[in-house]
């Protein structure tokens, strides 16, 4: 299957120290994977890496189409309105169609006049998600998008998300603290060793969506999941 993300980080510094030595990671087109590992171990980094925000490392990143980036806050533009935030790759035109049919995707309809100081955390990290989907990447990346709201709505996100990379059809690399997001989400879970040691264990979750929360399987990948981490003295 045709990769639409393949990285190999052979070493990326902060100074003198060495956050992460020999990773490689490939997506598949479609494939929806989580990055976990513990706090500092260089996840963020490799997002950034990937995105083309950080060229100051040693090795290669190869992209066969454009990447759109969902942060952790949705660093809205607090002068543009929800629309034009939307469409700011089209240098936000207030009605552009496109951003109007994703901001009813994301359930925002009616709020396209809205200022961002008028939107909930949740709602504006729906128009953040839209914005990224605007020019119609093949690749999503996602650092810990939803760790701002509360759970009720970092549920409903998940599950806005999960539908939107199926409709869509792109590709999600999403990095997260939240195991049950992870395998909830995610088609593999890769965790990141602490101390540079690079990519310890890469799990398939291999459960049908849509996925119920509920389900003894997520629990068992999760368990699956905690011990990788435990493994690699990353708890």
């Amino acid at each position: 299957m045709t990769a639409v993300l393949d990285l190999h980080v052979q070493a990326k510094r902060f100074g003198q120290r060495l956050v992460l030595s020999d990773v490689r990671l490939r997506l598949a087109a479609g494939e929806v994977v989580s990055l976990v590992g513990a706090s500092g171990c260089g996840k963020s980094t490799l997002l950034r890496i990937a995105a083309g925000l950080d060229d100051d490392f040693t090795g290669r990143v190869t992209l066969t189409a454009g990447a759109g980036v969902v942060f952790q806050e949705p660093r809205l533009f607090p002068w543009l309105t929800v629309a034009q935030n939307v469409a700011f790759a089209a240098g936000a035109p207030p009605a552009d169609e496109r951003a109007l049919a994703l901001l009813a995707e994301v359930g925002l309809s009616g709020h396209e006049r809205a200022l961002p100081k008028q939107l909930s955390g949740g709602q504006a990290q729906r128009v953040a998600i839209a914005r990224a989907l605007f020019t119609q990447p093949r690749l999503l990346l996602l650092d810990e998008p939803f760790s701002a709201v509360d759970a009720f709505t970092r549920m409903k996100l998940q599950d806005l998300l999960a539908e939107l990379a199926r409709r869509h059809g792109v590709t999600l690399l999403l990095v997260t603290h939240d195991l049950d997001e992870a395998v909830l989400l995610g088609d593999r879970v890769v965790v990141l060793g602490s101390e540079a040691r690079g990519v310890v264990d890469d799990i398939a979750v291999d459960l049908p969506r849509p996925r119920a929360r509920s389900d003894a399987a997520l629990a068992t990948a999760r368990g699956r999941v905690l011990d990788a981490l435990h493994e690699a003295h990353a708890l």
